[in-house]
């Protein structure tokens, strides 16, 4: 195994690959923590699809309209943090409950998605790599963009912590305590969509919102705190991650839906060692 993990990390792409997808395994269970025990984990899956949207119309413009300077990624990272903020406005403001918001965002992104595709004359090639994820394609200039958002959305958090931490257990309490809960909210579903677009090139708009969920509800059936969990879920994340990745190269799978199983087995490790100890 030792061999075959040396033969894998000779080749520049897998180290790509890897350096990605630990990235994505600190910041996905950083932000998804506080979305699972606020219940608001069906947001990952509802900005995915709207990523799935931002993608398409990035190709469009690409290909269609000949501007060659938006890109797929950008224009991802544009629609998805402005689909976050209507989800919070549905939410705040016209008094649906957020999953009644979600729904709504949901399936208006992917309808939207699927109507610039067809305005493309199809699926494009260039789109697949983004819904179904590819190692292959993740450049050191992706790298760097994670290694950088790990930075900014891990600095985000430790400064608002204690505010979401408050936020994310008692809203009410929070709002008699005068906390603006309403920006931190945004803050909250806005580095989601951060997240969400920084993982696809590696998981694919159909499993990125997995990373979000399930390391964390992992976790949270062996951690006794919160923020055991969060460290928990991080360190069930890398390992999900590192070991997809290898089953990606040794026996060539898809490297997004391995590391989603081998997550889910860890949940399911969990599970059974929680219930075995209770």
């Amino acid at each position: 195994m030792i061999g075959t993990i040396v033969e894998m990390l000779g080749f520049s792409f897998m180290q790509r690959a890897l350096l990605a997808g630990l990235f994505v395994a600190i910041l996905a269970p950083l932000v998804g923590s506080f979305l699972v025990y606020r219940r608001m984990a069906f947001i990952g899956d509802t900005l995915a699809h709207v990523a799935f949207a931002g993608v398409a119309i990035g190709v469009y413009m690409r290909e269609v309209v000949g501007l060659s300077g938006v890109t797929p990624f950008l224009s991802a990272l544009v629609v998805s943090a402005l689909a976050a903020l209507l989800i919070q406005f549905l939410s705040d403001r016209t008094g649906a409950y957020n999953d009644v918001s979600m729904a709504i965002v949901l399936s208006g992104g992917f309808a939207l998605g699927t109507v610039v595709i067809s305005l493309t004359g199809g699926i494009a090639v260039s789109i697949s790599q983004y819904i179904f994820g590819s190692i292959s394609t993740v450049s050191w200039q992706h790298v760097r963009i994670m290694a950088a958002l790990t930075v900014l959305v891990g600095g985000v958090v430790a400064v608002s912590y204690k505010h979401l931490l408050y936020i994310t257990f008692d809203e009410s309490a929070a709002r008699v305590a005068r906390l603006d809960v309403d920006l931190q909210n945004s803050l909250l579903v806005v580095l989601t969509a951060l997240v969400i677009v920084a993982a696809m090139q590696i998981m694919g708009v159909i499993l990125v919102a997995a990373m979000l969920v399930v390391p964390v509800a992992a976790a949270g059936q062996i951690a006794p705190s919160f923020k055991a969990s969060v460290l928990i879920a991080i360190v069930l994340a890398e390992i999900s991650v590192f070991s997809g990745v290898t089953l990606s190269y040794t026996h060539d799978v898809a490297a997004s839906g391995a590391i989603v199983l081998v997550a889910i087995g860890l949940y399911a490790a969990t599970a059974a060692a929680d219930r075995y100890v209770a």
